[in-house]
């Protein structure tokens, strides 16, 4: 099976050694994404609810740049910096994702200064 990088002016592209998403026969893994605009390289908002509509864009930007959507997600990991915002992060996540919604695994970690929230995805497409 061909491993394939998949890449998108969509989402934001971080000065570190890793690619946006990769592909191996039908499984496609996102990479964690920011909450950076791609249009302007700066963090979506201060608050955790727009940083996290906006990684999960980036996410959508590189499922659709693999032919992907939300409705081929089996799993989606969020890495957030304070356990206080999970409610606000659990609102905007619902709003984007929709039903039915894919697993998920919410994670704790510091992230760099002005940064709440982190999400990446995995995705099963068809050969």
């Amino acid at each position: 099976m061909t491993r394939t990088v998949i890449t998108t002016e969509n989402a934001p592209v971080l000065p570190a050694p890793l690619s946006q998403g990769v592909r191996k026969g039908p499984v496609l893994q996102i990479s964690g994404q920011l909450p950076f605009d791609p249009a302007t390289g700066e963090v979506a908002g201060a608050t955790v609810a727009a940083q996290t509509a906006q990684a999960l864009r980036n996410v959508l930007a590189v499922l659709q740049a693999a032919g992907a959507g939300w409705e081929d997600v089996v799993m989606l990991r969020v890495y957030l910096t304070d356990p206080a915002h999970l409610a606000e992060m659990n609102q905007a996540y619902a709003a984007a994702v929709g039903e039915p919604f894919p697993a998920r695994t919410t994670v704790y970690m510091p992230l760099p200064p002005g940064l709440l929230v982190e999400v990446d995805a995995l995705a099963m497409l068809e050969d």
